[in-house]
């Protein structure tokens, strides 16, 4: 069936997911983590425990969306629009979570729709909610049947230099490491793959340019704390590739901050973005 605007506000099943220390570490390093961070890239470091990113949340988290409400859309038309995540709490190195996730708003752009869904997970044990995601899929070719465009709010960037800048530059074969943490899409390692897209070559992740931001993000407003970072948001508005520089500019008002992630041409990869932290 076509997309189902008539979803908005399903719900659904509580799902689990359990992840290991292991787990933690290679998401870590498919981020770009390295020797300067042994307490997000170790676990065996002298007076260094484990600490795990907070974007891990994207990994962990999402789960109990009722995709199966949404109705029907070409998978190889869909890109990802935006994603957030909230924490309650820092991220264990080992854990297992139930997550309830629901729609929260289908919208009609005339040439695609936007599906959104928010999913909240709680520590399995102890039932105490651990961190909430928010994510947003474009799905190109499914608009027009007169439903609502949506919100169409844009943030403001002060008309000044950042507070904050960060560069980071991604590895050539970034998206094989980020890949074992769960996305095979062969779109980010087969060369023919990527072809049938329109790129030259495959293409990084965009969670992986998002986990760049955020490693950005924690090192430079919340002193590497991940007990410091509350929640991110943004939209991610053109690819990167692997090898390609990566630079966060962070503009910071108190306890929170708009940022945005740009290439090594100044190309905008990750936009709107907003931060809060402690």
């Amino acid at each position: 069936m076509p997309i189902n605007p008539d979803a908005v506000g399903a719900e659904g099943s509580p799902t689990k997911r359990s992840w290991t220390a292991k787990d933690a570490l290679l998401y870590a390093v498919g981020v770009g983590a390295g020797t300067d961070e042994l307490q997000f890239t170790t676990e065996n470091t002298k007076d260094t425990p484990q600490k795990v990113l907070p974007t891990f949340a994207v990994i962990i988290g999402g789960g109990g969306v009722p995709m199966d409400q949404v109705g029907s859309f070409n998978p190889m038309l869909m890109v990802h629009g935006e994603q957030g995540i909230e924490l309650f709490d820092e991220i264990p190195a080992d854990g297992e979570i139930e997550s309830v996730g629901r729609i929260t708003g289908i919208y009609d752009k005339g040439s695609a729709a936007v599906l959104e869904f928010e999913s909240t997970s709680s520590d399995a044990a102890t039932g105490k909610p651990l961190l909430k995601t928010h994510t947003s899929l474009f799905c190109r070719g499914e608009g027009g049947w007169g439903g609502e465009r949506g919100p169409s709010e844009k943030l403001k960037y002060p008309d000044r230099e950042p507070d904050q800048k960060i560069t980071y530059k991604t590895r050539e074969d970034q998206a094989l490491t980020y890949r074992l943490s769960g996305d095979r899409n062969p779109l980010h390692s087969d060369p023919s793959f990527a072809a049938m897209g329109g790129f030259d070559r495959p293409i990084l992740h965009g969670l992986c340019t998002w986990g760049f931001t955020g490693r950005a993000l924690l090192h430079a407003l919340c002193d590497g704390n991940p007990g410091r970072f509350k929640s991110m948001k943004s939209r991610f508005s053109k690819p990167v590739m692997p090898g390609d520089e990566l630079t966060v500019s962070m503009w910071v008002e108190e306890n929170t901050a708009l940022f945005r992630t740009t290439n090594q041409h100044g190309d905008v990869v990750i936009d709107q973005g907003t931060f809060t932290f402690n």
